[in-house]
């Protein structure tokens, strides 16, 4: 079942989806590499040293999705965007 939201959508001024939104994406980034991982080492493990650079692969891809998390869990700002009117 597909998350609710209890009002209507707005991205720029609500800060508690844009955190919803950045979580969802690192989910689906973290399922993405959970699947290629897997993918690369079942076939490393069945015929050995047909994928020379799996490590390689591995490291870069864990890499990025820790310093993903990083952004995600540490760096993002949700504070409400203030807007000017005018005078």
């Amino acid at each position: 079942m597909p998350p609710r939201w209890p009002r209507e959508p707005d991205p720029a001024n609500d800060p508690p989806l844009r955190r919803l939104e950045d979580r969802i994406n690192f989910a689906v980034h973290v399922a993405g590499f959970a699947c290629v991982n897997s993918g690369i080492w079942f076939f490393n493990t069945i015929n050995p040293g047909s994928l020379p650079q799996a490590k390689l692969v591995t490291f870069t891809m864990l890499g990025i999705l820790f310093a993903h998390a990083v952004y995600v869990f540490a760096i993002a700002d949700y504070t409400p965007k203030k807007v000017d009117v005018g005078k």
